[in-house]
């Protein structure tokens, strides 16, 4: 699993940072998902190392322009380019209507399928390898923050041990492989445990913006590996959070340290903290590093890979 930033400015973009975009591409399956896709999501994919035809989910936190704004264009590309097999989409209610109208008054039409999710509190998808779920966030419109959950797989397989059992290659492979216990044609019954390395724990991605500090955002990222939380303001403009229902720095290093995450990474910055002024994204760090010290700041194109753990540090995360 890797995250890359495609947009870390709240509001508008800058000279040097979009507006709100993060993709998380999974290698395994060939796969990127997006998470909101604000004004010029579709030009920074350009100029990342991703494919648009690898594009197959994309999860919209609200309906803000700055969160938004750039995804019909980016819809409307990806069929010009022909290469797309499908293309699912999660967000709020008024996705549907929005995308619609965008289609009816442009007169485009998209050359492969496009299905619009309206999300709910709980579970959105899952299949074999992942879950998806959302819960409510504090925003001044309906918002929703997003966790991904890679699940557990078994250990590698020991095939020499395996062949030193005199076990028969084939199906029987694949069940121990799995877990599970075998009987063999001479009686002997193996268990899989026994066969297979540590577990690999899957990982965890939460991704929360935009939100004053709620209990919500906290549970989204219990235990999660790495937490992408918006910080709009400095704790000095903390008024301002509260006015505008957004977060600080604090805030967000307050949900991670509230969730035992391993990881926080800082993002949607108000430009009010440019180089020069009175406050800067550094004071942001500072403060947030002060409460939660694994805190980073977002950047775009920022690339993070997110690293397993192993079942003993699950176990010594939630002690």
């Amino acid at each position: 699993m890797q995250i890359t930033f495609f947009g870390t400015s709240s509001g508008v973009p800058t000279r040097s940072r979009n507006v709100s975009s993060v993709a998380l591409r999974l290698p395994q399956r060939a796969e990127v998902w997006l998470f909101d896709c604000g004004e010029g999501t579709q030009h920074q994919l350009l100029r990342s190392d991703l494919k648009s035809s690898q594009l197959r989910r994309i999860f919209i936190t609200h309906m803000h322009g700055d969160h938004i704004y750039g995804l019909m264009g980016l819809l409307a590309s990806c069929g010009l380019a022909g290469n797309m097999d499908r293309i699912d989409i999660y967000g709020p209610a008024d996705l549907e209507d929005y995308l619609r109208a965008s289609k009816r008054y442009s007169q485009t039409h998209f050359s492969y399928p496009v299905q619009v999710h309206a999300v709910q509190p709980g579970i959105i998808f899952e299949d074999e390898e992942f879950t998806v779920s959302c819960r409510s966030l504090k925003h001044r419109v309906p918002a929703f923050g997003y966790r991904v959950e890679e699940k557990d797989r078994p250990g590698r397989f020991d095939v020499e041990k395996a062949t030193a059992l005199s076990i028969p290659s084939g199906p029987i492979y694949g069940q121990l492989k799995r877990g599970e216990t075998v009987t063999l044609p001479d009686g002997r019954r193996i268990k899989g445990s026994e066969l297979c390395g540590e577990p690999e724990v899957g990982r965890k991605v939460v991704y929360c913006t935009d939100t004053v500090y709620c209990d919500n955002a906290v549970e989204l990222a219990r235990n999660a590996d790495v937490l992408i939380h918006e910080a709009t303001f400095a704790h000095k403009d903390a008024q301002l959070a509260f006015d505008r229902l957004h977060s600080t720095s604090t805030m967000a290093a307050q949900v991670a340290l509230g969730a035992g995450v391993k990881q926080l990474i800082m993002t949607h910055f108000s430009p009010r903290y440019a180089p020069g002024n009175a406050i800067m994204l550094d004071d942001l760090l500072e403060e947030a590093q002060a409460i939660f010290p694994n805190t980073t700041l977002a950047y775009d194109f920022l690339t993070y890979d997110v690293p397993r753990r192993l079942p003993k540090e699950i176990v010594n995360t939630n002690a």
